[in-house]
């Protein structure tokens, strides 16, 4: 359907489900892997970007009941499975003893999510399903004819296979395995037809001694530190993951009542952003000090540090512009893009600072020293915005693969030197010329 529906957008498409031959790739066999390799993206007619073309392949697929799609990149999804077992952006882990009550709640949590603006992509879990016979032994007639329970279920064993012994051939070791014939394991009906030995010599069928039925049992136990799981997994469109997960933390604690000794924890991106969150919360000032302190002992005025260190305020309103006009969630590659931003912008302080120090002793006045370094630091200052904002275009305007990693570093950079540049052009000296003092001539030596 996805071939015949976007032609000019997929070139080839496969599936792959099974067990990998890599050990340590956490995919299940009971999961299914679905690659799509895009064409050139000038050909395309249903969608102009990656994320436009996903919106529209989740509108076909959307058809099929019961079917789970979540779409990423191939790599990125093995480093989220390896590294928090979160193929999404948002993974909610909800801890329990009881299967179908884990079910129960994961489906509360889901209904919920579906009102949350900015969701896509939800799934659960598929931890039940599996077809399993069950074969309960019935104690009472299991005396009644004379036969003893281990004699029932060992029968029972061999209908799998039970191993008795091992065949050496050279260095080569087989393990010896007893199974009944493939004609008694076909189907129920012919599990309940083996007939049992009993102590009178007769015979009688596995119906007569036991239950026999067929059930629906755990396609898979999902553990986390021996604790058991069920995960509801999302990815967030349109607005940052911080948001969201306020939003959906508090809706779910409204709307779903967990019994005691469950639990309900967050995971996935978000996970990673929180993580990095309070790296940058501490990262972020001890730089900025640092750098005070290094401005401090280079410029030994305590006022002229102060006045360049309003050009990071210049800068960051017009990030913060930049980031809303463009409709760009703040992440950490944003968070980066401010710190990088900070660095320019403090660079650009010193240089229009140390040009008006330097006026100081050509100049008769205060206003005409800052006049004259102005002008003088024009182009230097202009010539490294431009460079800059130039250098950040490809990256604030791609599309492909890492672009929501490029966009927000790129667009902070943008809009914050676009601000600075003119603030430090124009404020910075008016600025200046209201704090900044002369130094005292140093007196005549005397003799």
């Amino acid at each position: 359907m996805l071939l015949d529906e976007f032609p000019d957008e997929i070139e080839h498409i496969w599936s792959r489900i099974g067990t990998a031959e890599v050990a340590t790739d956490p995919m299940g066999i009971e999961l299914t892997d679905i690659f799509l390799t895009l064409k050139p993206r000038r050909v395309w007619t249903k969608a102009d970007t990656q994320s436009g073309l996903v919106d529209e392949m989740e509108k076909t697929i959307s058809q099929f009941p019961g079917v789970n799609m979540v779409f990423t990149q191939p790599i990125e999804m093995r480093m989220n499975e390896m590294v928090s077992g979160i193929r999404s952006d948002i993974g909610i882990k909800i801890f329990g003893d009881d299967f179908e009550e884990l079910l129960r709640l994961a489906d509360d949590v889901q209904r919920v999510l579906l009102d949350i603006p900015g969701v896509s992509d939800i799934s659960v879990d598929q931890i039940t399903g599996q077809p399993a016979l069950s074969v309960s032994l019935d104690q009472s007639r299991a005396a009644r004819y004379g036969v003893a329970a281990k004699e029932v279920l060992d029968f029972v064993e061999a209908i799998g296979g039970t191993r008795v012994g091992e065949v050496f051939e050279g260095q080569r070791v087989f393990p010896l395995v007893v199974r009944l014939p493939p004609k008694f394991r076909e189907d129920i009906a012919a599990v309940s037809s083996v007939r049992i030995p009993t102590e009178g010599g007769v015979a009688v069928p596995l119906s007569s001694l036991a239950s026999v039925d067929l059930s629906e049992g755990s396609s898979t136990i999902n553990r986390e530190w021996s604790r058991r799981l069920i995960r509801v997994q999302c990815n967030v469109s349109g607005r940052d993951p911080a948001s969201f997960v306020e939003e959906a933390r508090a809706a779910i604690n409204d709307r779903v009542q967990l019994p005691e000794s469950y639990v309900l924890e967050w995971g996935g991106q978000f996970e990673n952003l929180e993580r990095a969150r309070i790296r940058l919360s501490i990262v972020v000032p001890a730089v900025l000090l640092m750098v005070f302190f290094l401005l401090y002992f280079s410029l030994k005025s305590l006022r002229d540090v102060v006045i360049i260190y309003t050009c990071i305020p210049f800068a960051a309103v017009g990030a913060i512009f930049a980031l809303w006009w463009r409709d760009i969630p703040f992440s950490v590659s944003a968070a980066v893009g401010f710190i990088a931003l900070s660095g320019i912008a403090v660079l650009n302080g010193q240089i229009l600072i140390g040009a008006i120090r330097d006026a100081f002793g050509t100049s008769r006045s205060t206003k005409d020293a800052i006049v004259e370094a102005s002008k003088t630091r024009l182009q230097p200052v202009l010539a490294t915005a431009i460079t800059d904002i130039a250098g950040f275009i490809p990256m604030a305007i791609a599309t492909g693969v890492g672009s929501e990693i490029q966009r927000p570093l790129a667009t902070v950079v943008i809009g914050g030197m676009i601000t600075s540049t003119l603030l430090t052009l124009f404020v910075l000296p008016a600025i200046g010329s209201v704090f900044m003092r002369r130094p005292k001539p140093e007196s005549a030596e005397q003799e």
